[in-house]
Parts: structure tokens; sequence; C-alpha cells
């Protein structure tokens, strides 16, 4: 399930004198601030990936504050019953009721007739509020009846915290109390934050005796707002996909698979396609969704290089022109170069960007814009002149754009073998079709037309959309950075007489403009310079990267001894997980060995505390060679980190066979298990295992199905268009999955 939210706010906010900062959660997405207004406008889209069960989406406007923590405006909940499109008053926040998470409980009665007790047995919570400024909270658990009180032991640094405590009182047959179990993050300094509650009436709980299961906390009762904090003006769609099982989209993937390998061999007959139909059938506002969905199908296919060739092809068939920029092919082109090429997009622009927002320079050469102000030290301060401030500004743009051309030049390997093989292919082809002197440039241009126009250029102008930077740029650093992407644009351009007369006071930087014009055509000549042999081994490289859920450093455990002398130490590795396989390398870099086969996993647990002295340990129960379980004991840097990497190897292995129903929480030292001192290694564990426990913000980089699905919904949606021109067997593959 999706959620796309199209935000175009404008605020006016009493509390808030200085700036704006909108968010919408989950996951935090944050917008550009808006200085020192009250009626910020921001115009930002973000897409939201929530599970199933959501409750609701929160949207909080913040006042960005430099030296101490943001100050929250206001707050707009959006149900799922209740989808906002327009102006929705701001409430204020209440601490009590900022809650979400659910917890896992289990209540009954107990006793004789004459002395009865009330059990509650408080076992763990998941997904609850982050209070702390490390992105966790500390919770215990407060449980009260009949004006009794008990808690549980504080769980530090976690949102997925375990008590498993039992707490007993004396039932009073004639109380009218309710049983409640709160929820708090504990504070060393200041009162403790409210996480949530649920409450049970026991006179119902008396006819069942015993009631078990997860329960959703509830916030505390909300009190009247009067104040008047505001409103957000936001257009939000929800979308539900029912995602069928992978063998209902074959017959679909199959066909645009076989379309793509034969056209790229030559058999493209002079029928109707269903990959050009999908192109004929886009209209504006899905066009680059669309594109999206058609990529990230051919990445899980392995076919990626090969689709690009094809759109280019297309392309130039039906245009006769270098490829246009309005298609939906050009989108999934687009798309294409941020999943193949986002680290090499950061090596290359990064250390211009942080040049940028580091020197934070002045930086004007439109004269109608220039601002005059002082130079000079103390005791000689002088106004510059409109002439001074446009050299100095020149100056400063040189040197940035011949930093930025000197690290293009010097990228060519660096840059990966997708990129490298399309870009290949375009230049070729628009080549053959334009081979007159005339045309000598429009080959390059439609390289430079997608490097630089599309990729390089929005990424210096929107640094932050493209994770070059935490937060957008003030208002001198984004100026800066845009004269400095329309100077890229113009060196993309190949400095046309069109491109300089567009805006003539960009003159100052003809010089360095015209001889980045001569490194860029160097640039692509060495780029596309790549055999055959280094494509396809390259290639088969990415298609692995682009396969990876989740990768970063972890500490794998060592044993060292035997029996009760055993001690423990850990070995820092890189390690990576695909949809195939856990493997880990010395680097990052480094060649990786595979480690554990994903269909050999049997459970992903976290190890309790006690057992290696630290609370982000993880375990992975799997099976080896010889079928036998083992376990590989990881350790992370932070419980944040850990809680994701349980969250991602349990999303890959919910299809695995044989998954562990138990599990043993501790570690097996001398000769028995430190959770429950059993001394049969092999026995059944003491603990359920948690499969279905995953981060509510996680979700597939590359789902296959679900992208076959929206492909497929696509097509329904415009089959009456395309029931007279589609093929027989085609149209006959649509029926059988409509079926």
């Amino acid at each position: 399930m999706g959620c796309c939210c199209l935000v175009f706010p404008g605020v006016a906010c009493k509390k808030c004198m200085f700036k704006c900062t909108f968010w919408a959660l989950p996951p935090p997405h944050r917008t550009a601030t808006m200085w020192k207004t009250l009626s910020p406008f921001w115009g930002e889209e973000y897409e939201v990936h929530v599970p199933p069960t959501f409750h609701c989406i929160s949207f909080y406007v913040m006042d960005e504050d430099a030296l101490s923590r943001d100050d929250v405006i206001g707050k707009v909940c959006i149900t799922r019953d209740l989808l906002a499109d327009g102006w929705v008053n701001l409430t204020e926040i209440d601490p009590d009721e900022e809650v979400q998470g659910e917890i896992h409980l289990q209540i009954e009665i107990s006793g004789s007739d004459t002395v009865r007790k009330l059990r509650c047995r408080v076992f763990e919570a998941r997904d609850l509020a982050r209070k702390d400024r490390n992105g966790a909270s500390d919770p215990f658990v407060r449980v009260r009846y009949n004006g009794k009180t008990q808690e549980t032991s504080v769980v530090k640094k976690s949102c997925y915290p375990r008590w498993n405590e039992t707490f007993e009182f004396d039932l009073d047959e004639s109380a009218t109390e309710k049983l409640c179990v709160e929820v708090w993050d504990w504070d060393l300094v200041g009162r403790n934050d409210f996480l949530g509650k649920v409450v049970f009436n026991i006179q119902g709980l008396q006819t069942m005796q015993q009631e078990e299961g997860w329960f959703r906390l509830r916030p505390d009762k909300s009190k009247p707002r009067e104040d008047d904090l505001g409103s957000l003006q936001l257009q939000v769609r929800l979308r539900d996909e029912t995602v069928l099982p992978s063998g209902h989209y074959q017959p679909l993937v199959q066909l645009l698979c076989q379309e793509v390998k034969s056209a790229l061999e030559g058999c493209w007959e002079d029928k109707v396609h269903l990959i050009t139909l999908i192109d004929e059938t886009t209209t504006a506002e899905c066009r680059q969704e669309v594109a999206i969905n058609l990529v990230k199908l051919f990445l899980g296919q392995g076919l990626a290089k090969e689709f690009l060739d094809l759109l280019f092809k297309l392309e130039l068939d039906r245009t006769g022109k270098a490829p246009l920029y309005t298609s939906c092919w050009s989108h999934g082109v687009s798309l294409s170069l941020q999943v193949a090429g986002m680290q090499y997009l950061h090596s290359v622009l990064g250390p211009t960007i942080n040049r940028v927002f580091e020197e934070k320079k002045y930086i004007e050469l439109d004269p109608s814009k220039v601002e005059i102000k002082e130079a000079g030290c103390s005791g000689l301060h002088r106004i510059q002149t409109e002439g001074e401030v446009i050299q100095q500004s020149a100056q400063h743009l040189q040197s940035y754009l011949t930093d930025l051309l000197a690290a293009i030049a010097k990228s060519v390997k660096a840059c990966p073998a997708l990129i490298r093989a399309a870009f290949r292919q375009l230049f070729k082809q628009v080549g053959e079709h334009f081979p007159e002197e005339k045309h000598k440039n429009v080959k390059f241009i439609a390289v430079t037309s997608f490097l630089c126009l599309r990729f390089f250029s929005p990424a210096i102008m929107s640094p932050k959309l493209f994770h070059l930077r935490e937060k957008h740029a003030d208002a001198r650093s984004s100026r800066a950075l845009l004269l400095l992407a329309k100077a890229i644009q113009n060196v993309g351009n190949m400095d046309t007489a069109a491109s300089r007369a567009k805006e003539g006071w960009m003159a100052p930087l003809q010089p360095t403009i015209q001889q980045g014009v001569l490194q860029m055509k160097e640039f692509i000549i060495q780029l596309i310079d790549i055999e055959e042999k280094e494509e396809l081994d390259l290639q088969k490289a990415f298609t692995l990267q682009t396969l990876v859920v989740k990768e970063g450093p972890l500490f794998i455990h060592k044993p060292k001894g035997k029996g009760p002398l055993m001690s423990s130490c850990f070995k820092k590795l890189y390690f990576s997980l695909t949809s195939d396989a856990l493997s880990f390398a010395k680097t990052r870099n480094s060649k990786k060995s595979a480690f554990i086969t994903l269909s050999n996993i049997r459970a992903a647990e976290k190890v309790e505390e006690k057992s290696f002295g630290s609370s982000h340990v993880m375990q992975i129960i799997y099976t080896d060679e010889a079928r036998q379980l083992e376990t590989a004991y990881l350790q992370c840097k932070c419980v944040n980190e850990l809680n994701q990497w349980l969250s991602a190897l349990r999303k890959v292995c919910v299809n695995n066979l044989g998954m562990l129903g138990s599990y043993h929480p501790g570690f097996f030292k001398g000769d028995k298990w430190s959770c429950c001192h059993q001394k049969d290694k092999s026995g059944l564990g003491c603990d359920k295992t948690r499969h279905g426990v995953t981060l509510q913000e996680w979700n597939d980089p590359l789902d296959p199905d679900l992208e076959a699905q929206l492909i497929f919904r696509h097509l329904l949606g415009v089959r009456d268009l395309i029931s007279g021109a589609i093929a027989d067997q085609d149209r006959n593959c649509l029926l059988e999955l409509q079926t």
C-alpha cells in the first residue's frame, strides 16, 4: 500500500514568528525551511509507504531553531477514513496524545471461590513512540488496579522492549475500577513521557477468565483546544493495492521481457507491442509512475540495460529526433540514472556541493537581483558597485564550475556500467540517425540531456532530495547552487546560441563554459568506450547491487576456548543482505563471501543483554549443508540499527518454510543456556519467535510483484483503448491474468 501526498501548504501561524517546517510521518519526511514568514509555501510531494493496518498519518509544522530542539507549532492528523483535500486547521500537540504501537499482554483470573487473583503478564511491546533524542525510548510498564500500582523494569533505548514480567492483584468483586496498563518513557531528568495505555473491563473478563493478544496503545482523553494555530493545505491520495503471489504475474512479466529481448535481437516485427501501447496510453499525470514501475520491474529481471536500449530505439524511430524529455521513457531513463548512479553522483558532486554549503558566498550575476553591500575591513568600509559584485560572483562560480568539471572528467571509471553501456548505445543510435556534419553535436547533446539536465543539474539545485545533504540550503547557498546548475546546463547544451541568448547575464562564465564543453565531449568519448566483456562483468555486479535490501558494518561473534572457560569476542565485517543471501566482506568494496542462504534461515531474533553485555545483539538461526541448526550472533552499533536489521531479515524470509516457533534468547555457555539454564543445547527454545514483527516504515526497495501489479492495473484501466490493437496472443495473456 502506498500513500502519495501532494503538499501545497500555506500556513498562518500565530506562534511561528520566523520559520516553518513541514513534517509527514511515518517515516519522517522534511520539507525545506521557510525563513521569517507566517505564510510559507512549500509545494513539495512525498510518497509514504504505510502498512495495511495503519491508523493515521500525522503532519507536523515545526519552528526550526539552530541552538535548541525545534518547536512544534501544531499538527494535522489524517485517519484512513478521513483523507484531507484542502485547508485543515492545525491542532495543538498534547504529549499524552502522541502515542503509537502495541503491547502484548495476558490477563487472567485464577484461584478458588474464596481467594481469587487477577494476574497480568506483560510480554513485550512494539513500534513505540520515540521520545528521546537518541531516536528511541526507555520504556517501562505501570499496571494499576483497585488503588494499587506495580511497575516493570526499564528497558533502555528500545522501541521494541521485552519484559516477560507478571503482576498479581487481589480480585475485588465489588470494585468498579478497571485494570489499566500504561507504558511510559523513563527520564532521568524531568517528568516521564506517556507512551500509551490499554484499559480492561474486569466485569467482562470474569466471563472469559483469560484474554491474551496484541493491544493497540491508546492516548489519554483529549482536552478541548481553542487556540488558532493556523491551517495547512494538503492534497492526499491513498492507493490500496492487493498484490497476488508471483505466479499470477508471470505471463505479463514474461511477455514484457520477451519483447525487450526480441527487439534487441532484431526480431521487432511490424505489429503492435505491449511496451509501445503502455507509452501511448499513459497520461501526463501517470507517466512518471508507470515509467518507474517498468524500470523497477526490468531491474528485477536483470534487463535494465536492454530495456534502456529499446527505449532509445523506440524514441528515435517514432520522432526521428534526439530523445524527447517529456515521454514516459525519458522518465524511465532518469530513474535508471538515480538507481544505478546515486553513489557515483555523490562522489562527483559531493565535494563541490559541500564547498558551497560551507563557504556561503554571496553570488549573483543577474543585475536585476544584485544586492549592493559593504566591503573592506573595519574603519575602511565602502559600498561595492554592481560591477564589483558581479565580478566577484563570477570568480566564485568559475571556481566551483572548474572543480566540478574536473571531477566529472576524472570520473569515467567510477561511472556504473549500466549508465556507460546505455549511453554508448544512445550515442551510436543518434549518430546513425544524424550522420551529417551540421549535426555533429546532436549525439553529444543526446547524452548530456540526460546526464547533465536530468541528473547532475537537479541534484545540484536540490542536494537534499538526492541525499547529498541532510538539510535544504539557505537562501544564499540555494541561489549559488541554482546558478551553478544553470552553468552545467549550458555546458550540457554544448553552449548553443539559443542557450547564450536566453540569459545573457551569464556571459561572465562564458570562457569557463566553453572550456567545459570541450571537457564534456572528451569525457563522453571516454565514457562510452567500454568493452563488451567489461560491460557484462560490471552489469552482472550492478544487478547484484540493485537487489541489496540492507547493508552495513556488523560485528560477528567469534568464540574463544571451550566449556566454562569459553570467552567471546566480536570481529567487524561489512554485511550485505540481498534477496538471495546474507554475505560479508572485510570492507564495503571487498569481494563478498556467501554466508547464509536466505532460504535456510529459520529465525531472526534479539539476544538478551546479559548474554554478551550488550543490548544490540541479534541471532540468526539457520540450517547448514548437513541440515543442522546453527546460530550466528551479530552485534549492531545501536538499538535502532538492530531493529532495522531484524525487520529486513524477517521481511525477506517471510515465505521461508520450516520457520521455528521457539528459540533461546540467551547464549549456550559451558553446559547450559544462559536464559533458562537448560542443559540440552538442541532442545526446544524457552521463548516464542517473532517472525511477523517488522518496522512499519520498512519496505522492499525492489518488489517485482508490486511493480507487476501496478503495471497490470494500468493496463486494465486502459484496456478499452488497447483491446483493438493488441495481438491475439498478447490479449489472451491479459485475459488469463484478469481471470
